[in-house]
């Protein structure tokens, strides 16, 4: 696996534009087979410590522990309704000094917008409680009862709730792990006018994301997803940022994207090209790619206070340098 993911890698690299030019019709994906598709879009096939299976298990153990650990504090507001639907609740983790001015992190979990849950979500709750910020973890009504239209409504709703509950907050963050990063991204486009409140964005920790869906249509993920091209398109940020460009609302809000020096290589081109598109759009955006992470790592390891993107979150939240 190593020696094939640093040929990919290299490959990808060859044939891409490093001053960041638009090439979406040369992308390598469309050089793919079905079975190329599935490989590079499975990320538990690219796991490097863990067979896939033993990988899927461990994670899904870590974050039941972590959130029965953040509950047990008793500092929490648990299945609150943001919407009218049954699925429309998240949680909200409080500090120990609870203020008006608090800032607050909204996390959207992965899954392939098929699987994943609020209630097994909690992994970085712990760490940044401790120092004062307040986190939200948000449910959305995953696929098949959920389409993506409807996914991307319920996260805009989750926010509109939020500035709403809490409208002296310090700053809203937002982080989305895997198909959670591409819920979160699609934010960057969205219209709060006709929802009646402007939430006070001030960044976006977007975690090996998907962000153009066109590659999924066809593996076999996509069956209860995307049923056409446009829709894809329209749920797509880094399609929606080429082709129409949004200035940033706020120029200072800070837009990190990050991909595991593990994750696959369209993981890490997918990550690229969007923080490219962001960089030319005028956004304020940086790229990490964190070392000897894989997919799932870079989430679990949120537990760690002193995991560098547990730094990095705090001291983007903290305006430190």
């Amino acid at each position: 696996m190593c020696v094939w993911w640093y040929m990919c890698v290299w490959w990808y690299k060859a044939g891409m534009d490093v001053s960041g030019g638009n090439h979406r019709h040369e992308a390598p994906w469309k050089r793919m087979s079905k079975e190329e598709l599935d490989n590079q879009y499975s990320p538990s096939r690219w796991v490097v410590r863990l067979g896939a299976e033993e990988a899927m298990r461990t994670y899904s153990q870590i974050g039941n522990e972590v959130t029965k650990r953040a509950r047990a504090t008793g500092r929490s507001l648990l299945n609150v309704l943001y919407g009218d639907g049954d699925g429309e609740k998240l949680d909200i983790y409080l500090p120990e000094a609870v203020s008006e001015a608090m800032p607050f992190l909204v996390f959207f979990h992965g899954g392939y917008w098929q699987s994943g849950s609020k209630d097994t979500s909690a992994f970085m709750v712990n760490p940044l409680t401790a120092q004062g910020v307040a986190v939200v973890i948000v449910a959305y009504d995953i696929a098949p009862k959920g389409t993506l239209d409807q996914m991307v409504d319920q996260v805009t709703q989750s926010i509109v709730f939020v500035q709403k509950q809490y409208p002296g907050n310090q700053g809203i963050y937002l982080c989305g792990h895997s198909a959670g990063a591409h819920l979160a991204a699609m934010m960057l486009l969205a219209d709060w006018t006709k929802h009646g409140v402007t939430p006070n964005l001030k960044g976006f920790f977007l975690l090996s994301g998907v962000y153009d869906l066109e590659p999924i249509m066809h593996t076999s993920e996509n069956a209860p997803l995307l049923p056409a091209l446009e829709d894809a398109q329209r749920n797509s940020p880094l399609w929606q940022l080429e082709t129409a460009p949004t200035q940033p609302a706020d120029p200072a809000c800070r837009i990190l994207v990050t991909v595991g020096q593990h994750d696959s290589p369209e993981f890490h081109r997918q990550s690229r090209e969007f923080y490219q598109t962001l960089c030319q759009g005028g956004w304020k955006a940086s790229f990490e790619e964190l070392h000897d992470m894989d997919h799932f790592e870079i989430l679990w390891n949120l537990t760690q206070e002193d995991y560098v993107l547990t730094q990095i979150i705090l001291k983007t939240i903290f305006q430190e340098s």
